[in-house]
This record gives C-alpha cells, sequence and structure tokens, in this order.
C-alpha cells in the first residue's frame, strides 16, 4: 500500500543540491505517512540521482536499506518502482519502501529551456544526427503523424492545455496558473510545427516521494489506505526500422495494469497521465484504452478531462502543462495527485466526489523513438 506522498513545493531552488531536494522529499513523504528514516528498508530511486544513485542518495538521507532498486526508465521510472517495491515487499525483501525523485532542470538550463540531442548511445544515432533530432521536433513528428491518419487537430490537442490550466489555478504551487482559451494556445510561438509553445510542458526544480508499505503497516498508521490493485511496466523501441509512432508502449503497460486489477477504463474515476505535451496525452488515452484509436483528439476536446464537468478528470494539479515537471521526469507527480484524490485530499474545487479507483501513467524516453511505460491502479480501500 501507499502509505505516504509528497510533492516538493519549490519549482525553482537555486539554493538547494540536488541530493537535499532528495532529502527533503524522502522527509515529506515519511512525515505524511508518520514513519522515520530509521523506518526505512527499502530504497527506489532512478537517473534524477546525481552520481552513484541509490548509494550517494541513500547515504546522504541517512537510510539503511536492504533492498535498493534503481531502474531507469525516464519518466515512468517512479511507477515501476511503486510496482517493484510492492513486489520486493511481498517477496519479504523490506517493509518499508522509499522512492524519491529531485531535480533542478530550471536552475542549470539558466531558465532557458534547451535542445537535446538524442544520446549518442542509440544505435539509430548515427542516422538520425545529421537531422539535429531534439526532444520537441520528435514530438512534434509524431503530432503530426497523428495528425495524418486520424485528422487529430491543434484545436483538440488546444483542449488539454485548456484542462490543465482550470485545474492548475487552484493549486498555489503551480508553475503557471492562469486560464488559457483554445485560442491562446493557438495564438502561442510554434516551437516544432505542429506543436506551440503552449503544447509543451513546464521546467521545474523540485520532486517529490512516496513511500510504499507492508499492508498491516499501513493500516496501523492512520491514513487513508490506498491500495496497489494493478501495475503494467512495458517498452517500446524502433523495432527494427518497422517503426509506428501513432501509439506508445502504454498499449502492453495498461492492458496488463487493467487485467491484473479485474477493472476496466470505464470504472476509472481519475487519471493521472503523463503530459510532456498535448500529443502525449492524447495518445495515451487511446493506448490505455480510453477510447479507439485515433479517436483521443475527440475525446479530450471540450472541457472533457476538467473536473466537475468533463468525462475523465484528469491531471487536477495541473500537471506538467502547468503545475510541476521536476528534473524533465513527470512521473512521480502523476502518483502523488492519484493518492492525494484517493485520500480526498485534492483541492475541493477539483476533487472528484467519492474517488475510490484511479489510474497513474508515465512515460519515459520520447514517444517518436524508444520509450519505456508504467501504469498504476490505485484503489481507496
Amino acid at each position: 500500500m501507499i502509505a505516504g506522498a509528497w510533492e516538493h513545493p519549490t519549482r525553482h531552488a537555486p539554493d538547494k543540491s540536488t541530493a537535499q531536494l532528495h532529502a527533503e522529499c524522502a522527509r515529506g513523504a515519511l512525515q505524511d505517512a508518520g514513519l522515520e528514516l530509521r523506518d526505512v528498508d527499502g530504497y527506489f530511486c532512478a537517473g534524477d540521482a546525481p552520481g552513484l544513485g541509490a548509494l550517494n542518495i541513500a547515504d546522504y538521507i541517512g537510510v539503511s536499506p536492504r533492498f535498493v532498486d534503481s531502474t531507469d526508465m525516464g519518466g515512468s521510472s517512479y511507477l515501476a518502482h511503486v510496482r517493484h517495491a510492492a513486489l520486493a515487499i511481498a517477496a519479504g525483501k523490506c517493509s518499508v519502501a522509499l522512492v524519491t525523485l529531485a531535480g533542478r532542470p530550471r536552475t542549470e538550463s539558466g531558465g532557458i529551456v534547451r535542445s537535446r540531442s538524442f544520446d549518442p548511445a542509440n544505435p539509430e544515432f548515427a542516422f538520425e544526427s545529421p537531422y539535429g533530432p531534439t526532444i520537441t521536433n520528435n514530438y512534434g513528428m509524431v503530432a503530426a503523424r497523428h495528425m495524418y491518419e486520424y485528422g487529430t487537430t491543434p484545436e483538440q490537442l488546444a483542449w488539454v492545455k485548456v484542462a490543465a490550466s482550470h485545474h492548475a489555478q487552484h493549486n498555489p504551487n503551480a508553475m503557471l496558473r492562469d486560464l488559457v482559451t483554445v485560442e491562446d494556445v493557438l495564438r502561442s510561438p510554434v516551437i516544432s510545427d505542429p506543436l506551440r509553445r503552449l503544447d509543451c510542458c513546464v521546467i521545474t526544480d523540485g520532486g517529490g516521494a512516496v513511500v510504499v508499505t507492508r499492508p498491516e503497516i499501513a493500516r496501523s498508521l492512520g491514513r487513508p489506505l490506498v491500495g496497489i490493485v494493478g501495475a503494467g511496466e512495458a517498452l517500446k523501441g524502433q523495432d527494427g526500422g518497422r517503426v509506428d509512432i501513432t501509439y506508445s508502449a502504454a498499449r502492453w503497460s495498461g492492458s496488463a495494469a487493467f487485467e491484473e486489477a479485474g477493472v476496466t477504463p470505464a470504472d476509472i474515476q481519475y487519471a493521472s497521465i503523463y503530459d510532456s505535451f498535448t500529443i502525449t496525452v492524447v495518445i495515451q488515452l487511446e493506448d490505455l484504452g480510453f477510447c479507439e484509436k485515433g479517436q483521443g483528439g475527440r475525446f479530450v476536446s471540450d472541457g472533457n478531462l476538467i473536473s466537475g464537468t468533463g468525462r475523465l478528470p484528469f491531471n487536477t494539479d495541473g500537471g506538467g502543462l502547468c503545475n510541476n515537471h521536476p528534473a524533465n521526469r513527470g512521473g512521480m507527480t502523476k502518483i502523488i495527485e492519484a493518492v492525494r484524490q484517493l485520500r480526498g485530499e485534492a483541492h475541493p474545487a477539483v476533487q472528484v466526489p467519492g474517488c475510490t479507483l484511479a489510474l497513474a501513467h508515465g512515460t519515459g524516453g520520447t514517444l517518436g523513438a524508444r520509450h519505456g511505460s508504467a501504469t498504476l491502479i490505485l484503489e481507496r480501500q
């Protein structure tokens, strides 16, 4: 069970190190659970942790784990870690697992979003590097293909940002709190056609952490109980050149999670969906089964993702598009907001009434190339 969850309130931390942010997130999540550092015997982190990762951060924050996992699947790592923690606990390898994320991309970039080329270790790098691939134009390519194949429109993508802004206005820590309209999104500058500036996520410092424990420990803490009832992981690459960028690995991680939980997408009352770009949300909603392939644009239109009025409330903290995208990895915040919804602790203006079943989904890497997906089905118990 998830016994603790905490999101760092900062969005700009020039006065803190990444290790310090990890420590503050760890302390916050443990305090939320009613536990202490000495209770932790499992530690999970990913590539956002500096240096030797788990070795450095575990020592810095003062935990002595008997189970360690530093699986790195980009932004999906932390959802995978929650699954791995639950499996390790079920196997008797640990009892209290701590998962942390932290980073300072806003400070380290000087407030300027710079293009990042793909890692030269990628097998296809020699073929792609002459064209100068970056993260943003990779997703622009995905959006353009989806529009070509299915008739998705820029206006439909804009509704994802509009929904995020409706939620972020109620979050005092969100980086962007102003309401935007479809017209505002379409008037923003083109970054990588067809994606515009407001189709892109924010870049923030910060982080977050969650605590996963044995069920009997969670029940003893007096906090609302959030169970992990289904989980799935998957990878998608270039398939030896047989590339289809209209779908993601969520097709497999989602189906595995739903099968394990014994529920369907129609049962989900709230969804935390990774939102590095607006197109990311549309494709993942399709692949997770909330709508048919090619119908994602129509599904998100007309406010259907806005809490209180829409068919599927999503990212009620404002998500990566408006609230927080720390360490260029937004998966942790997806877990945290799902936990808030299930506990009834989201902002009253966006709280889903009687929320008992939620989905959290993350992707890591890039949808136009290789990436990982991880999906959690969480239940108020």
